[in-house]
């Protein structure tokens, strides 16, 4: 099913342009800042982060989104002049290319689980995202944080379980 929803979403997506997509990575990023204190306890109590380490992987997330937005918004948002021979015009017109699935691992369950699906949402893609299994919370926290932010329903969507699942993810053709 999240591949289905994923896939029937994605066109709408990436049509909906680079800056739009921007705009809900600098939400999302303004987002994790304000739940800072929720974060740190989730990323102590889940993965057994301490303190120090905590505040650096909320940081770094909050950059992956800043940084990804930057990226969509120069690179994605209107197609870009090449040059070419005279009396030829050449542009280079970027987009998404359909289903990315993503799946992370327990050591840094926040800032690569959504560093790797900002970069794909930016770019117009669609998402099936797989948390590492011992930090389902985590990862439920950061998808309910975007959707309650906005991000349009089926854009991402999340499997959870053991590496069985993972396995699964990899192995499905959309």
């Amino acid at each position: 099913r999240a591949f289905t929803t994923a896939a029937a979403t994605f066109r709408t997506w990436d049509e909906l342009g680079a800056l739009h997509r921007a705009n809900h990575l600098r939400t999302l990023a303004d987002a994790l800042g304000q739940q800072h204190g929720a974060l740190m306890n989730l990323l102590v109590r889940e993965s057994g982060k301490t303190l120090p380490d905590a505040d650096a992987e909320i940081r770094e997330t909050i950059d992956f989104c800043r940084y990804y937005a930057v990226q969509a918004a120069e690179g994605f948002a209107e197609p870009q002049a090449l040059t070419g021979p005279t009396g030829e015009t050449n542009e280079l017109s970027l987009h998404g290319r359909g289903v990315f699935a993503c799946i992370s691992p327990w050591n840094f369950p926040l800032a690569i689980f959504l560093g790797q699906i900002a970069a794909a949402l930016a770019a117009g893609n669609t998402v099936v995202a797989k948390p590492a299994e011992q930090t389902p919370l985590i990862a439920r926290f950061v998808h309910q944080l975007w959707q309650d932010s906005g991000l349009p329903a089926g854009v991402l969507s999340l499997c959870f379980g053991t590496g069985e699942i993972g396995a699964a993810v990899l192995d499905h053709a959309v």
